[in-house]
């Protein structure tokens, strides 16, 4: 807003380079503003670190009985998971205690997304990133089950997206997730990395290359870490940027561009 007020105010009290003069000290201003507000406060971002966490983990419980009971390709997803977060006895353990809170059939969402939505709702990327976990966490043991994609499509409203996007997004995150072991049917991989960047062949070159930015900014590590995301996640958000990226290169091959 400070940018905006600075331009004007620099241009019309001293043309074109008090304008831009003017555009950098409103650019400060709003950094400083924004500071206080939380965007790069540690104290703020170890709270949204924290909810962050718990919500993932509660609704991994969650998922995992969604269809009545939690399988051992579940438990070792999880298992999996906080072994790439390098977690700490004392991390585990509560992690673990969410998991199992998540995982009572007698425990409702409710509290969990008011949360969530109070501390990180206006951080879209990591509204993202915590729908892309769970996807793949109720794909852990190769299929999608009524309930689990019921209850997805449910989180997925509690955080604000429509049907359809959730839709998008769930066929982007599974053909991201399988995208590598498609590459023996050049064809077939072609789709899928159309389907990986939320696009499709009849794209213009220009949309595709709009996807594809929109989708490697959302997983800037930068980016982030910045909004509360937990160090430790990053390596994975990581990986996902590889499978776009991976994505992205066959389409420009195929296209020449």
């Amino acid at each position: 807003m400070f940018k905006l007020i600075g331009i004007a105010a620099g241009y019309y009290f001293l043309g074109f380079w008090g304008g831009l003069l003017g555009f950098f000290v409103g650019a400060v201003i709003d950094r400083v503003r924004a500071l206080g507000q939380g965007a790069l406060n540690p104290l703020r971002n170890a709270v949204r670190q924290t909810v962050f966490l718990e919500t993932v983990f509660i609704s991994m419980g969650k998922l995992a009985k969604a269809d009545g009971r939690v399988s051992q390709d579940e438990i070792d997803h999880v298992e999996q998971f906080m072994q790439k977060l390098g977690m700490t006895a004392d991390h585990r353990k509560q992690a673990i205690a969410w998991f199992k809170q998540g995982s009572d059939p007698a425990f409702e969402l409710d509290r969990t997304y008011k949360k969530f939505m109070a501390i990180c709702g206006h951080t879209r990327n990591l509204k993202e990133v915590l729908l892309v976990y769970l996807i793949v966490m109720a794909h852990a043991d190769g299929e999608f089950h009524p309930a689990e994609d019921a209850l997805l499509s449910d989180i997925a409203g509690r955080l604000g997206y429509g049907r359809e996007a959730f839709k998008r997004l769930l066929d982007m995150v599974l053909n991201q997730s399988h995208f590598g072991s498609a590459q023996a049917d050049p064809a077939a991989a072609l789709d899928d990395a159309y389907k990986a960047l939320g696009v499709s062949k009849e794209s213009t070159d220009a949309e595709v290359k709009r996807a594809y930015r929109k989708l490697i900014s959302q997983y800037h590590p930068d980016k982030l870490i910045g909004q509360g995301m937990p160090e430790d996640m990053i390596a994975m958000a990581t990986e996902q940027a590889k499978e776009i990226q991976l994505a992205y290169d066959l389409i420009k091959k195929n296209r020449g561009i």
